[in-house]
Formats: C-alpha cells, structure tokens, sequence
C-alpha cells in the first residue's frame, strides 16, 4: 500500500499539475487485480491530506504556501504572542492583526517581519479555534469584578453581566471569553462556578475542565465496559494460550492500588535467567473500534492527583476483570524472555496466556523481605513466590550494572507526596522514596518493553514506539556552562559529534557527593529531550537502548494498549501486508494521539501538585525554612525546600545589594560579589501562598541556620 501511495505522488510531482485518475492508473500501469489497492491508496492520500480529488476526478498535489502555521500562546493588551509549529522564536502580532485569533487557536501567518524587538507578524487565517471556554479566579478591580485567568492572558478580563450564574468575588470559575464590540477588548461570561478559589480541591475540578480532560465515562462506554467485564472466563477464552497458572506468579504495586495490570516470575537458569512478565489482556476486553475503544484512545492516559485518579478504563475492567488480583485466574499477554549472567537478552517468545498470581504484593513489604526486617507472618505471606522474588532480585541487580556500563543515567527527579485530611485539605508534603523493590519491577518491566520493541522492529510490524532523541545542542551549551560555572570538567559534553548517555553519567558521576549534585542531576533532566511516542524506532537516549516501547500498562496507557492489538494480531496473522494495511494509520494516530494525552495530564498534575503546595503552605505563611536555589531568572531566584515545595524569591528582598543577572545561570552582587546560582543554599521565610495560582512566594531572611 506505501509502495503504491509512493507512486501516485511521484506521478504528479514529475507531471506538474494536476491528472485525471484514468491517466494515473495508465502512467502506473495499474492492472485489474490492483485497481482495489490503488484507489484504497488514493482514498487513504486524501484522509491525510496528501492529495485532493476534485468532483470531476482529477487529482491535485495541495498548493504550497508560504504561510507559516503556528499556535497563539500568550495575549496581553494590545498584542499577542505565536508559536511556530516548526520551532523558533515567538513571534509578535499586534491586536489589529489578530483577526479575532485567541490563545490555543491554530492559524497561518504572512507578512513575516524582523525588526530592532525581533520578529513580528499577522495572522493571514485562524485555521482552527482553540476553546474559548477558560477557567480562572473572579476578583475585584477599581470596584469591577475581573476574570484572573488560568491560562496566560496577560491581564484581568472584565467580567460581563449576562447570563444567570451567580457568581462572586474568590470564586473559581469557568467562562467563555469574546471580544466587545466594535472593541480589542476582552470580556468573560461566567458559564460554571466551581466554589472557593482557595480550596486546592476546587482548582483541580477546574484544572480538569481547562485541560480537556473528563472525570466521567459516557453511558455507552459504561454499558460496553460493564458487558465486557461481567462475561466470566470460557473455555474458547482459553484456547491457544498458554497455561501459565502453575507459575509462581505475583503482583507488586502500592498499598493502595487497585488497578494491578503487571505481574512477574522469574527463575534461575543453567544460562542465567528466566522472566516472566505478565500483562493484563486489555485488548481481549476493550472492542477494537468499539465506544469504550475510542474513548480510551481519546483519554489517552490515566491522570493522577492527590485526592482523586481520572482512569483511562472504567472500574469494572480497571479494577475488575482486567486487575490480576491474587488467587483469581486472569487472562494475560505475557513476555517470557530468557536472559545470561550479565543479563544480555537471548530469547523471547510474547503468547496470549493465563495466569494466577499467587500473592498481591506490596512494595513496602517486599522491600523489608529484602533488608531483612520482615516478620514471620510477612516471610509467610510471601512463601508461595520467595524464590521467583530472590531470583527476580538477583536478575535486578544484573540489569542494574548493565545499565551503568552502558551509560544509562540515574537521574534524581524527586516527586512531591502529598497527605490530605478527611476535608480533602492538603496538611502534609514530603518526597516520595523509591524502594529496591520499585526499582526491581522498573528494571524487570524495562526489559520486557525492550523485548516487545524488538520483536517489531524485526518483523517489521506498524508499531507504537516510545522514543527519546538525542538532546539539542542549545540545550546542551547551556548544561555546558553550568558545569563549567560549578567548577566541573565539562569536556564529555564538547566533543564532536552528538553527545552520548555516558557523557551524562561521566558529569553525573563528577557531581556524585558534592553540594552541586542535586543541582546538576536537575539540569541533565532538563537538557534531555521529552520522550514521545512514534512509529518510527530511533531509539531511546535517555536508557541507552535502540529499541523501546510501553508494553507493560495497557490498563491505563492506551501506547500499551495499540501494542497489544498489533502484537495480538501479529500472533495470528499470515500476510505482514495485512498488518500493514490494517495497522498502519490506527499506530501513526496512537502515538500521535497519545503523546498529546501525556502532555495533557502531565500538565494537569503539575498544576494541580502547584494548588496543594499551595494549600499547604497557606499554613506556614511567616515561617522560615532552609532551602536550595533551583531555578535563577531575571527578577528573582526560586528556591526548593526539602519537603519539594518551591517558591519565588524576588531580588527586592535583598538588603544593602545590587544583584544582576548574567543572563544564564546566577545573580552577581556588584557590591560584594556574592553569586546566586543554582544549588546556592539559601534562608528564606514564606511570605504568601496563592491556592488559585499555585504561586508561593518567598522573601530572604538571612544567612542559611546551618552557617
């Protein structure tokens, strides 16, 4: 199908203009038992946009522009700011050249200009509208209420007095924005009040609605879910899968987790070892094509906040039939791969199976199996399984130094743990702690989503590929300066050529014991390159491997869901064609799909994970505590404490100097010379705490106390 698609756009390059289909199927030669191919190719150009087919049946080539596409991403008064979709710098357009365009609307620029301030421009055409629908906290100016929005309108919009919501000053709400008329000027209607803006539980009601992403299932999707779920295990359910219920299988996750979509066995073998990883069947359960399936693709990814978890699947399969809950037989998709001593893959077989795990095991229990500390009803609870668990260990550790030897960075990104009362009302932040058993079942799932990724870069299968590329080289020049400002030897970072993992470690590995350690741990994660989803197997800097997908999560990953479909397919089929044909669109709309999902809930829990610091620290205005600096800008410093709470700093608030910024990493004091970077301890006492916003700010309050 590629080939002939291939073939029709040669053909009207080489042409020049456009063709009648007959005088494409005489250049191509397209004999009778090809036509049904070439117009399914000729369908599937014009469904992405590659060609059109006028009325009358010629086909065109899309006219080239010169236009440059681009999304709108701030709005102030008089102007606002575009991002090109190819990258590059932001450019300006005036309110006058906006034609109505607002944040998030996708639109075509002209008349591209470069003047003393930069670049500016005009939008030709608004190609697609973003959500006119905003959320943000209602406040009082100059005796107007005002919309302070949550996404980057650069000022307060006046609030319409339409409409029939009730709404007042602090409170939380929804709006949908317009111009006036005859006017620039913004207005906002209030359309939903969520309640008290100083609540963190609100704001993530509202963060939900801001970033598209919904709490609740549709009826249909409830019903096919519920159907799915409630058909117990047949015997045709089991045939052509292995039995694997005699295995000493088990799950490990959280004490509070419900949704227990992976499980593992290993053992000791003449050559090295034996890995089990096995993973809930998703696909058997979710209809191909069906509502639940595509809201799942939609959904895209589970999105987790402290007081709540908006799932990909409804709980009937999330918690219920596809959760390999302990002494249940479940239906599975599992990895077997056979590994040496030095844990180097040599096998790997993927079969539909059946399972039944022996133990629900809980990560803080197997991590005092492992240093000892477990009592006898604990060594008992886990009996069934203590020998897959010590091998599994064993095979960890293995992994663990192959990792090390092939540069893969162990980077510290501490994650925030948040502790609510019965209120929802966050009292509590500390750093959440990985375990040896976490990291064992990270080690154990990596191997098998490598597995799963080499299996289809070898049969050449349409696949859903979790990438990670090589850092630019902007970003690295800026790591380079920070290194060389830390007094670190930065020359694995200069050579020629791009830069390797074990470049990384090497300068990782210099900072390792030192007071810069956090601080330059930060700034490798924040060189590295984000990590996506793609069709295309270039591999995975970050882990220093070719090959690598997700495999292991189907439950609330919807990537591992694709995978399981394709590979699922693949264990039947008899033409790769077929594959190809049938696979190929729904894996490109995968990963694309599923990488804006991620980016989606990521950007929801980060704003919500703001709204709780926030809620805590509400408690703590006037306190003071030590922190480090983790991030330096023009007017101010922010500063990280050690419970992971951050806030602002701003330079005002530093008596008797005169601090400037060096553009790149540090604020200098001309007076005494004093340098703010990052890493820089630092006293600080919390001056305010903003729920709404999620701003905390600080002001400096003297030498650190451990001085």
């Amino acid at each position: 199908m590629k080939e002939i698609e291939n073939q029709i756009i040669r053909c009207l390059e080489e042409s020049g203009q456009s063709l009648p289909i007959r005088d494409l199927l005489k250049e191509l030669r397209v004999r009778r038992s090809q036509k049904k191919a070439f117009f399914q190719a000729l369908d599937g150009l014009e469904q992405d946009g590659k060609i059109t087919v006028s009325k009358k049946g010629r086909v065109h080539l899309p006219e080239k522009s010169s236009a440059v596409e681009a999304t709108i991403v701030s709005y102030s008064r008089g102007f606002a700011f575009a991002r090109p979709d190819d990258g590059g710098d932001d450019l300006f357009i005036h309110s006058d050249k906006l034609k109505d365009a607002f944040i998030g609307d996708h639109v075509l620029l002209n008349n591209i200009r470069t003047g003393p301030k930069g670049q500016s421009a005009e939008v030709g055409k608004v190609a697609e509208k973003g959500n006119r629908l905003v959320t943000g906290t209602l406040k009082m100016e100059d005796g107007t209420l005002v919309l302070d929005t949550d996404i980057a309108v650069r000022y307060a919009i006046p609030v319409a007095k339409k409409g029939d919501v009730k709404a007042k000053e602090g409170d939380k709400v929804q709006a949908k924005v317009r111009r006036k008329n005859h006017s620039s000027e913004l207005e906002a209607e209030v359309v939903k009040v969520y309640g008290s803006a100083g609540s963190a539980k609100i704001c993530v009601d509202a963060i939900l609605d801001q970033n598209g992403i919904q709490p609740d299932f549709s009826p249909e999707a409830l019903a096919e879910a519920e159907a799915s779920a409630s058909r117990p295990i047949a015997e045709a359910d089991l045939k052509d899968r292995l039995d694997l219920r005699a295995l000493p299988v088990c799950t490990i996750d959280d004490a509070g987790a419900k949704d227990l979509d992976d499980a593992i066995s290993v053992s000791r073998t003449e050559h090295g070892y034996r890995l089990g990883v096995h993973i809930a069947d998703v696909s058997h359960y979710v209809r191909e094509g069906g509502v639940l399936d595509r809201e799942a693709l939609s959904r895209g990814t589970s999105v987790y906040f402290a007081d709540r978890v908006v799932p990909m699947l409804p709980k009937a399969l999330s918690n219920g039939a596809c959760s390999l809950n302990a002494g249940e037989d479940k239906l599975t998709f599992s990895a077997l791969i056979e590994l040496d001593e030095a844990g180097q893959i040599l096998s790997y077989r993927f079969h539909k199976s059946v399972i039944c795990s022996k133990v629900r095991g809980v990560y803080t229990e197997v991590n005092r199996l492992f240093d000892g500390t477990a009592d006898a009803a604990l060594r008992g609870k886990y009996a069934p399984v203590m020998d897959s668990l010590h091998a599994a260990r064993e095979l960890a550790g293995v992994l663990k130094t192959q990792f090390k030897k092939a540069g893969v960075v162990d980077l510290e990104s501490t994650e925030s743990e948040f502790t609510l009362d019965e209120n929802g009302v966050c009292i509590d932040v500390h750093p959440r702690h990985s375990g040896e058993a976490e990291q064992m079942i990270e080690y154990l799932m990596i191997t098998a989503n490598r597995a799963a990724a080499m299996l289809a870069k070898k049969a050449k299968l349409p696949f859903v590929y979790r990438i990670h590329e090589s850092p630019s080289p902007d970003r690295v020049q800026t790591l380079i300066q920070l290194v060389d400002a830390v007094g670190l030897n930065s020359k694995p970072l200069k050579k020629k050529g791009k830069v390797e993992p074990a470049d990384f470690a090497d300068i990782l590995g210099q900072a390792a014991g030192t007071p810069v350690q956090k601080v330059i741990s930060h700034q490798l994660l924040r060189t590295m390159a984000k990590a996506r989803y793609d069709v295309n197997p270039v591999g995975h800097f970050g882990l220093a491997l070719e090959d690598y997908c997700h495999f292991t999560s189907p439950i609330r990953r919807y990537p591992d869901t694709a995978i399981h479909r394709i590979l699922s397919a693949a264990l039947a089929a008899k033409e790769k064609q077929d594959l190809s044909d049938r696979y190929g669109k729904f894996a490109a709309e995968a990963a694309k799909r599923s990488s804006d999902a991620e980016v989606r809930a990521m950007t929801a829990e980060r704003s919500a994970e703001d709204c709780y610091m926030a809620e805590y620290m509400t408690r703590h205005v006037g306190e003071a505590y030590d922190g480090v600096v983790s991030g330096v800008t023009q007017h101010g410093v922010f500063v990280e404490l050690e419970n992971t709470v951050e806030g602002f700093v701003p330079m005002e608030s530093f008596p008797n100097s005169d601090y400037t910024f060096d553009g790149v990493l540090s604020q200098v004091d001309s007076r005494t010379g004093n340098r703010l970077t990052i890493g820089t301890p630092l006293h600080i006492r919390v001056a305010s705490a903003d729920v709404a916003s999620g701003r905390i700010d600080f002001f400096y309050a003297g030498e650190t106390e451990s001085k």
